[in-house]
């Protein structure tokens, strides 16, 4: 329940004296962050002082006396009414989240309640806030969020600061880097401005050129993967296909159906998830109950809340999925999305898998669309060579007068012949150097001669 509002008083003269001479500071010393932490987490009604990825903390004094402490630290990763007043795409928002922090604690210690000090002293914080950031982080930042827990407190001090009450927040706080939990106590949202027109500039398709040098390729503040922006009707199609899948694990293991996990993995590679179980869970974490629900997942009996996957989950997914049914399942689900093949040209080429310690894949892939047409994953202790036979074979009629380009690895005799004899297919494939006999023997078909039959130099149809 709310607190009773505080009567309007103005300050007394001792007060004001107060308020005209405090000192704002910004804290280094690991002795005085120790402190700032500690007074946080015995006066604070959160009582916790943990920051998440970049910070600051500042505290004012007077005559050498704390007044004040306040802290910043990176801004929320995904806060639907922030980005909807800012109006920047999830694309803009992965790669310029660093321009945004958020104000973590703001605490008057319980002998310095003086009038308007709060808003006089957010006031000073802010003007600051970005020069002080590009000193100690390396990039400046445009807007600040907090939150504010109407429990408690009514946001007075940020309403006389200038700040927008934008709405409430979806009630999960967060744990660490990229892993939120849930609270189950929304609070307000408050944003303020830094810079004049920030949240145009921040959506704009370039950034001003004082800012550019730092939109990052990275998403911002460290969390790997997107938030899944697909609605739950879309995940049906997928969905469906993903159903043909035969179940590899006990009943009693059923709490996420193959399908759904499958589903789930696809939608994660879509939005840059590359680094296994841990960024699938963490992205997991992500989606809405209405899309957990869609994926078939089942409901805590205790909570009522549909349950996420975790990364032991995950790891078993992808130690048992069996390749080939998977490929098929996605193979079907692109061919309805897409329509048939129509690709004359077909490229097969062997890549090494990003973040894989060197595991190898390869791939035909349609020359003039670009579509996916399958994968092999090259065995242990092997080479590309064998696993284009095997890709080759699995494609079949599909290479029937169809033109299919190789590089240099693959031209061997028995590629070829399955290509051309058992596939019907006509190919393009490189030679170089190295292969000695086989460079000399082309080189010696290709050098100028009398045209056959013909070996009559003086034919007056050859050229001299």
């Amino acid at each position: 329940m709310a607190k009773p509002q505080a009567k309007f008083r103005r300050p007394s003269a001792s007060e004001q004296l107060v308020l005209e001479h405090c000192e704002l500071r910004l804290l280094s010393a690991p002795d005085e962050l120790a402190r700032c932490d500690a007074l946080i987490v015995e006066h604070h009604y959160l009582h916790k002082a943990t920051l998440v990825g970049e910070h600051l903390r500042y505290v004012a004094t007077y005559q050498g006396e704390w007044l004040a402490v306040a802290s910043f630290s990176a801004a929320a990763y995904h806060l639907r009414y922030r980005d909807q007043f800012i109006g920047w795409s999830p694309e803009q928002r992965r790669r310029r989240l660093a321009l945004v922090v958020n104000q973590a604690r703001f605490l008057v210690l319980p002998d310095a309640h003086y009038p308007n000090l709060p808003s006089r002293l957010l006031k000073q914080i802010l003007a600051r806030l970005s020069a002080d950031w590009l000193a100690r982080w390396g990039h400046p930042v445009a807007l600040v969020e907090t939150f504010v827990d109407p429990e408690f407190f009514r946001g007075t001090t940020y309403r006389a600061s200038g700040w927008s009450e934008l709405g409430p927040t979806s009630g999960f706080g967060r744990h660490a880097q990229d892993f939120y939990q849930p609270h189950e106590r929304p609070k307000q949202l408050w944003v303020k401005e830094l810079v004049k027109d920030a949240c145009q500039l921040l959506r704009a398709e370039q950034l001003p050129a004082a800012w550019a040098p730092f939109e990052s390729e990275a998403p911002a503040g460290g969390p790997a993967p997107l938030r899944c922006a697909l609605p739950v009707r879309d995940i049906g199609s997928l969905l469906e296909e993903c159903r043909t899948l035969p179940e590899f694990r006990r009943p009693q293991a059923l709490a996420y159906p193959a399908a759904g996990l499958l589903a789930l993995i696809v939608m994660a590679t879509f939005c840059a998830v590359m680094h296994g179980q841990r960024d699938l869970a963490a992205f997991a974490r992500k989606l809405s109950q209405a899309q957990l629900r869609a994926l078939g997942f089942r409901c805590d009996p205790l909570s009522g809340r549909v349950r996420c996957p975790g990364e032991s989950t995950f790891q078993r997914a992808l130690d048992g999925l069996p390749e080939e049914h998977v490929e098929q399942v996605l193979l079907r689900w692109q061919e309805k999305l897409l329509g048939p093949v129509t690709d004359t040209l077909i490229a097969i080429d062997g890549k090494e898998l990003r973040h894989s310690r060197g595991q190898e894949l390869v791939s035909a892939i349609g020359g003039q669309t670009g579509r996916w047409l399958g994968t092999v994953r090259v065995a242990d202790k092997s080479n590309e060579i064998p696993a284009a036979q095997i890709l080759i074979d699995r494609l079949g009629p599909q290479l029937d007068g169809k033109l299919v380009v190789l590089d240099a690895l693959h031209t061997q005799t028995l590629t070829a012949q399955k290509l051309h004899f058992d596939c019907g297919a006509d190919y393009v494939m490189m030679v170089k150097a190295n292969q000695k006999s086989l460079y000399q023997t082309l080189e010696n078909k290709l050098q100028t001669g009398p045209f056959s039959p013909s070996a009559d130099g003086g034919h007056p149809g050859l050229q001299a």
